[in-house]
């Protein structure tokens, strides 16, 4: 009766106000996201060119609308790079690479990418994926002002390590219900994940995002069937020759 009494009044507790886990966790996840993508601007070259930026802001501003995700809560950069990759940070922010936009046959293609890294942000998987592999105090501890290198490594690790499978296949359906719900056809993302695991060996050296995402035909074949019966009419949110020049000012 002792230990039912105590734990009953224990439940009545909200631990979460107690010791402010919330508010720490929000606070951790910005100052995690400034620190690391001050790496990656410090390290990489970042395109500018306004074209560039307004195109894949409408790409991502459709995914948000059709699917009440609110808008500034989704920030992206793009980096001059040759490798073909996408990653989240923790607070939001979403990092292409020029190499993704350029080996995307089409923009739905480009969607269904950008649709898995916003998956990653909305169901919170970047954090998961850091205290799991870092630990909370040592992630705090960056926050802190300590581990400079630890900061270095971690970022490293959020560009170029996969989440693990069950996470992978949890962004990978919710990208497909982003696309259902914004009229583009998910074919286009299974075709692009099918595209990239039968390129030959001597080019997976620029394909870091379908080396870090292990099973990519097993994907493809998982959002089909997750797709199956849900047909969307593809909508096209750039325009065939704004699709055009994106790639045009990318290659300059």
């Amino acid at each position: 009766m002792l230990f039912l009494s105590t734990w009953f009044l224990l439940q009545q507790v909200d631990w979460m106000s107690v010791f402010k886990v919330e508010k720490v966790t929000d606070t951790t996840k910005q100052k995690l996201d400034d620190l690391f993508w001050d790496f990656f601007k410090k390290t990489e070259k970042e395109n500018t060119n306004q074209f560039v930026i307004n195109s894949i802001d409408s790409l991502v501003a459709k995914i948000c609308e059709s699917n009440n995700i609110k808008r500034t809560n989704i920030r992206f950069h793009v980096l001059n790079k040759d490798d073909i990759n996408a990653f989240a940070l923790p607070n939001g922010r979403l990092v292409l690479y020029s190499g993704l936009i350029l080996a995307a046959e089409n923009q739905e293609e480009l969607i269904g990418v950008i649709c898995h890294e916003i998956a990653h942000i909305e169901l919170n998987h970047v954090m998961k994926k850091l205290v799991k592999e870092v630990g909370l105090s040592v992630l705090i501890s960056m926050t802190t002002g300590g581990g400079a290198d630890m900061i270095i490594e971690t970022a490293k690790m959020l560009s170029s390590t996969a989440f693990d499978r069950g996470l992978e296949k949890e962004a990978d359906l919710k990208a497909v219900d982003y696309l259902i719900n914004a009229n583009i056809a998910p074919e286009s993302f299974a075709n692009f994940l099918y595209k990239l695991s039968d390129v030959e060996s001597d080019m997976m050296r620029y394909l870091s995002w379908i080396s870090t995402h292990p099973d990519s035909k097993v994907r493809a074949e998982y959002v089909l069937e997750h797709a199956k019966g849900r047909a969307a009419k593809s909508e096209p949110v750039l325009s065939q020759e704004t699709w055009d020049k994106l790639k045009e000012n990318l290659n300059e």
